[in-house]
């Protein structure tokens, strides 16, 4: 009997105990699933990928000290560079002159008949000063257009190098803003021709400017400045574009032209009639200026035709305003004609049905219809009345 109670003591005792360890589980049980969870990834690791993940990091050692190899050259490549670019940087000092570019300035100076003044080394190093055949210091005693042009041949020539250490191979768009401000014709021209020489360089892919734009009020200069043989009379090269920009009304319009615009200053004027016709927004202050100036050119100065012979084919109120027209003429350019000033459409359209009328009776309509046809692009030619 005794016994039997001492196996049911024993049993109740490991229930107990069990039950109390089952209690305990659940009242830790967050920390009892994350005791579990470390144990089945233990088991893992030890167990059944313990072969893989050695050989895993066996390559990310390979890998790491691969990467650090890399690195170390990479690092080496860069210090080496670092010392080449100074190394070329001292030697640039040693071989940089200004001597080459002053020689070729003054030899265009020499050229173009400017003896007054050279160009000769600064006491400073690398420095640039005018001077005078006695060598006394010129630059206060120069004129602007001797400003402009020794200016101009300076930036030319640096074109072909740098103003500063390592900078000669960047490549370059130039941009010419009316260059020839205050320069004779004789110079005009020099500049034209030594900008189309840089036209040539960037077509041929030579040095290092890539693209250039002229920007110019002179008529003259833009025609020698834009001068190509090459060029159809209809058409431009597929490398160049051309652009007007006009003012009216205090606003600025850009237009495209499909060739050369510019052919000379009588086709300008042509222009601005043309305009006149066309856009009803363009400014018509000054077509009483334009109309004198044609037929200033066209019947005094080409044809010597006397103007009262051509207001003779008019009557009434045509022939005061053909008389108007010539009498600008007679009294010049900067007279003033406050009575027979333009200031409202209908005028402006009198005006410019009897200027047409002076062609039709002189006999002269094809020469208009020419300078008035609708292909602003084409070359006409001044016929003598």
């Amino acid at each position: 009997m005794n016994e039997n109670l001492d196996i049911i003591k024993t049993l109740l005792n490991t229930a107990n105990a069990e039950i109390n360890t089952h209690n305990k589980r659940v009242e830790n049980l967050q920390n009892e699933k994350s005791m579990l969870t470390r144990q089945v990834w233990r088991y893992l690791l030890d167990q059944e990928i313990k072969d893989d993940l050695a050989a895993y990091e066996s390559k990310k050692a390979d890998l790491r000290k691969a990467i650090n190899n890399l690195q170390e050259k990479i690092s080496n490549a860069k210090e080496k560079k670092q010392n080449k670019e100074k190394e070329i940087g001292e030697l640039e000092k040693d071989t940089t002159s200004i001597q080459p570019t002053i020689d070729e300035i003054n030899r265009f100076l020499n050229a173009f008949g400017f003896q007054g003044f050279k160009i000769a080394k600064s006491v400073c190093d690398r420095f640039y000063k005018i001077e005078r055949p006695d060598h006394s210091n010129a630059k206060a005693t120069l004129s602007e257009g001797e400003r402009s042009f020794i200016a101009f041949l300076y930036f030319y020539h640096l074109l072909k190098g740098s103003n500063s250490e390592s900078g000669t191979t960047s490549d370059r768009v130039i941009v010419f803003d009316d260059p020839v401000s205050s320069l004779d014709s004789n110079i005009l021209f020099i500049v034209g021709s030594l900008i189309q020489k840089l036209f040539e360089d960037v077509r041929s892919n030579q040095g290092t400017t890539k693209q250039i734009f002229v920007l110019t009020h002179n008529v003259y200069f833009h025609k020698q400045v834009s001068f190509d043989s090459k060029r159809s009379a209809k058409g431009k090269q597929k490398d160049e574009t051309f652009w007007m920009v006009r003012k009216s009304n205090n606003v600025s319009n850009v237009q495209e032209y499909e060739t050369n615009p510019i052919k000379n200053e009588y086709e300008l004027l042509w222009s601005e009639i043309r305009n006149s016709h066309n856009d009803k927004e363009h400014n018509n202050l000054s077509i009483q200026n334009t109309l004198r100036r044609i037929l200033e050119y066209y019947f005094k100065i080409l044809g010597n035709v006397d103007f009262r012979s051509i207001c003779a084919h008019f009557k009434g109120r045509e022939a005061l305003i053909c008389q108007s027209l010539f009498s600008w003429v007679n009294e010049g350019s900067h007279a003033a004609h406050d009575s027979l000033y333009i200031s409202h459409d209908d005028s402006v359209k009198n005006y410019l049905n009897v200027f047409k009328q002076i062609f039709e009776k002189t006999e002269n309509i094809a020469h208009y219809d020419m300078m008035m046809g609708k292909e602003e692009t084409e070359n006409p030619r001044v016929s003598s009345p």
